[in-house]
């Protein structure tokens, strides 16, 4: 069985760029890894992330289609590659969910646990990493030139997701891994290294 790690935070973060760098550390240590990211992973999924982050929708409408993605990413990817002895890194998992639709959005968090259990998807990452930035960090490291996404134009959104994230990793210190990701990469990658190795409990070196 392999191990699931999923990555958390506001856009920005360095989630993206940190998971392709952690699967290539795993790789080079004959960990086979498998990196994805919700809403998307799947051919279905990636269809249905074009709608979710660009038109304009009910937040209850917004929630069905991310898990409706989420079940098929599960189905398809996550369940398949764990059972085949893969490390799957996942660019965000159902505290997204909360954090965005529920903190974020004020949708009841008892609707979302609904749809987690509706579709028995009461499944634990092994380790997650939160990407801790503030909003004004977010932006500027956002290019000038990038086209903002419906989420991205919301100030007063970022904060509460952001609030809502250290609130959900308060409540779960054990599998919730702050990472302070204004630092620099190489302090970033470190302070992940660090908790992959108590994951193994192993010393694996750069």
């Amino acid at each position: 069985m392999g191990k699931f790690i999923t990555l958390e935070g506001i856009d920005g973060s360095g989630k993206s760029s940190n998971a392709c760098w952690l699967s290539n550390m795993l790789n080079t240590k004959g960990i086979d890894s498998v990196v994805t990211r919700e809403p998307g992973g799947t051919f279905l999924g990636e269809q249905l992330r074009e709608l979710i982050v660009n038109i304009n929708m009910e937040v209850e409408t917004e929630t069905l289609l991310i898990f409706a993605a989420r079940y098929e990413h599960f189905k398809a990817v996550i369940e398949p590659s764990l059972l085949s002895g893969k490390w799957v890194i996942s660019d965000r998992f159902i505290d997204a969910t909360y954090a965005y639709q529920g903190f974020g959005k004020g949708l009841d968090f008892n609707r979302i646990q609904d749809l987690q259990f509706w579709i028995d998807l009461r499944f634990n990452p092994d380790i997650t990493f939160l990407f801790d930035i503030s909003f004004e960090t977010m932006l500027k490291r956002f290019s000038k030139d990038r086209k903002l996404d419906k989420f991205e134009k919301m100030v007063n959104y970022f904060d509460k997701i952001r609030n809502g994230y250290l609130e959900i990793a308060d409540k779960s210190k054990d599998r919730i891994k702050i990472i302070e990701s204004e630092n620099s990469i190489d302090i970033v990658q470190m302070q992940i290294l660090e908790h992959i190795n108590n994951l193994l409990n192993q010393t694996y070196v750069l």
